[in-house]
């Protein structure tokens, strides 16, 4: 043990220093790289607005702060220094400034700048965190989400009931209703409440702020994921729209979001617009007339990965209609054209993540930016700005027009450190899989490929699992560290994952190692057949979440190939997890809307906990102690099947992270680790000498 902890601290202690010269892609490249996000155009569409996360490696943390660049490309330009932790930036009506989110004194306040330069001036005091926010089109109104005690009246008394907590010696908490914790967080008693704040002619917020969410028992914005774009104002600015789901005693098992309408003053209680709709309703977008309402809605309650169909009411007469109705895709959150006839969405499309304009008369989708996933959008009435990233390339920002013609790069902020970087080139392949559907995967050539020769493969499973595995620059579980460690990199969106269509997605529903076992089995014999340079008989099997979970039943049923297993946040025990995890409507619905004690024979039908006999391949389990998702005994059990089984196998515990990998000293720590034991069990054994 002692020997362990040695490894281990000097693991953390490596600097992440890139290395000069050229140089296969790598970990301390990853976690190194600045991350762009949130491009927000300006009102006269010249100017874009976006945040960047600097790597703070002797920190351990990322420093975000906000930045501008002319839509046309120019030179980018900091507003804010990154130990200001500047996020979420946000035009000011006029254009004249940009608000952002920043500390202060231990507090995220709401802050200003201006968009030519200059010192920041903090403008909201409140004694709480403001979680994020929304101005009105006029910016005479502020919209803000604070965590609040329901009972209390004013912030003030969140305040003094928080202080008098952290003073009380005696530690315990009584509940009596779940969620008693959510994904990472155990529950203190407040809600995330929707408040409207006055802007004085100084900039400055007026006054207590009013909460316009009250009577709501639930978080506006949702939890622990929500943003600004689950709330909006109405065009002029007299009506706010937002989304919720009100808790009760059914909140762990309900995906029941309502979208409502309350007056921006808090004149009148908040009223449901969508009470008809016991499924999840959210992300409104008023019309820029006012004489619509936009949102997201699904159909079949308890299920979070339904398609969200794109919705419109009529707000004079209350009419409802879906938008595009056979476009078999799920939306995200929408932007409308300036002149209302287009919304734009981006989803998951066959191994990428476009960018699609649908026209409101006809509902015809069309996909007008891809090659690689957006990140985000933000269109203007001249043009648009995309955040856009593909397998080689981290996120930047690019101009296009109206239809996605013409795509311009407009900021370059990895170019040195990518100059000497080397990738792995990328190749999708479709097969006939399970039930005879076309499946694809992609393929990943190690660095420094060379035709004839044979590579150790590190064959990836995705989590979700409604999700994808897509042309995109991941910082958990990028294709391109493998690639870089000499290793081919084989991927399968199996039954299950998102962008083939609805009836794909539904697949794996009540089916986790059936089909999606199946469509791994023959993606694995298709690849292996097409792609010569992968070597079948140096592989191993890693993924995360449904991902972990399918790497502890591959040990158990479909072990053969594998000279290793690595198994992040896994579920081990199917039972068990029925018990354990928070949100309990995604287990229930993945074993036919059943409990464990309603239908034990279904949770233990694809249970990997009943194949531990059958195990023979090592395995490095992984897990973080603040998953309240997937709860760390799963990998605590999975490690001691595994020992007690006299099976080779490590465990990597990361006391402080959640079901991701977030801090960059344990990044590091983390892709060290399994490069190193796919490296010891593919390794090619020498020769021995004579």
């Amino acid at each position: 043990m002692k020997l362990l902890a040695v490894t281990l601290a000097m693991a953390v202690a490596i600097p992440a220093v890139a290395a000069e010269g050229p140089h296969p892609f790598n970990v301390q490249d990853l976690v190194m790289m600045d991350r762009v996000s949130d491009p927000s155009l300006s009102p006269d569409g010249r100017q874009i607005a976006f945040q960047v996360r600097e790597t703070d490696y002797e920190a351990n943390k990322g420093r975000t702060s906000v930045w501008t660049v002319p839509a046309g490309g120019g030179t980018s330009k900091r507003l804010t220094e990154a130990s200001l932790g500047a996020s979420g930036p946000r035009w000011s009506a006029d254009g004249a400034g940009l608000y952002f989110l920043a500390g202060k004194d231990g507090v995220s306040q709401l802050w200003q700048v201006d968009a030519k330069g200059g010192a920041a001036r903090q403008i909201t005091w409140a004694p709480l965190d403001v979680n994020n926010f929304k101005f009105s089109p006029d910016g005479k109104r502020v919209l803000l989400s604070i965590d609040v005690f329901p009972d209390c009246d004013t912030l003030a008394c969140t305040k003094q009931r928080l202080d008098e907590r952290k003073a009380d010696k005696a530690s315990g908490t009584v509940y009596d209703k779940l969620f008693i914790r959510h994904w990472d967080t155990w529950a203190d008693g407040r809600r995330s409440q929707l408040f409207v704040a006055e802007i004085g002619a100084d900039g400055r917020v007026q006054g207590e702020p009013r909460r316009l969410s009250r009577g709501i028992d639930g978080d506006v914005p949702s939890k622990p994921f929500g943003d600004d774009g689950e709330y909006a104002f109405s065009p002029d600015g007299t009506i706010v729209y937002f989304n919720a789901r009100i808790a009760g005693t059914t909140e762990p098992w309900s995906t029941n979001f309502d979208v409502y309408a309350v007056p921006a003053d808090g004149s009148a209680e908040p009223r449901n617009l969508t009470a008809d709709n016991l499924a999840w309703d959210g992300y409104p977008l008023p019309s820029r007339d006012g004489k619509t309402l936009y949102w997201l809605a699904m159909k079949r309650p308890g299920f979070e990965a339904d398609r969200f169909g794109i919705w419109a009411m009529d707000l004079a007469t209350g009419a409802k209609k879906e938008i595009a109705p056979n476009w078999d895709r799920s939306a995200s959150a929408l932007k409308e054209s300036a002149d209302g006839k287009t919304l734009y969405t981006t989803t998951d499309d066959k191994g990428e993540h476009p960018l699609f304009a649908i026209d409101v008369a006809s509902g015809k989708a069309l996909r007008i930016v891809d090659g690689g996933s957006v990140a985000g959008f933000d269109v203007g009435a001249r043009g648009m700005v995309v955040a856009r990233q593909d397998f080689k390339h981290p996120t930047d920002l690019y101009a296009a027009d109206l239809r996605g013609k013409g795509l311009k790069q407009v900021t370059r902020f990895n170019a040195e450190r990518l100059k000497n970087v080397r990738f792995g080139d990328a190749q999708f392949f479709t097969f006939q899989g399970a039930g005879g559907d076309s499946v694809q995967g992609y393929v990943v050539k190690p660095v420094g490929y060379k035709a004839g020769r044979k590579y150790p493969v590190a064959f990836i499973i995705h989590g979700g699992p409604q999700g994808a595995m897509t042309s995109d620059f991941h910082y958990r579980w990028n294709a391109q560290t493998y690639a870089g460690q000499g290793f081919a990199v084989v991927t399968i969106n199996f039954h299950g994952s998102t962008g083939y269509g609805q009836k794909f997605t539904d697949a794996i529903s009540g089916d986790w190692g059936g089909a999606p076992l199946e469509d791994l089995k023959l993606g694995w014999t298709a690849a292996l057949e097409n792609f010569r340079f992968l070597d079948g008989d140096r592989a191993c099997a890693l993924g995360a979440s449904y991902g972990g979970f399918m790497a502890f039943w591959i040990a158990g049923v479909w072990n053969e190939p594998w000279k290793c297993i690595v198994a992040h946040d896994g579920v081990f025990d199917a039972r068990m997890m029925g018990y354990s995890t928070e949100e309990l409507w995604f287990d229930e619905w993945e074993h036919n809307g059943k409990t464990p004690y309603e239908d034990p024979a279904g949770y233990e039908k694809f249970n990997p906990v009943n194949h531990v006999k059958d195990w023979r391949v090592p395995i490095l389990v992984v897990h973080g102690e603040q998953d309240f998702r997937i709860p760390i005994e799963q990998g605590i059990a999975a490690f001691t099947a595994a020992q007690r089984r006299g099976i080779p196998s490590q465990f990597l515990h990361f006391p402080d992270e959640n079901h991701w990998v977030l801090k960059p000293h344990n990044s590091v720590l983390w892709h060290d680790t399994v490069n190193a034991w796919l490296k010891q069990w593919t390794a090619v054994e020498e020769k021995k000498k004579k």
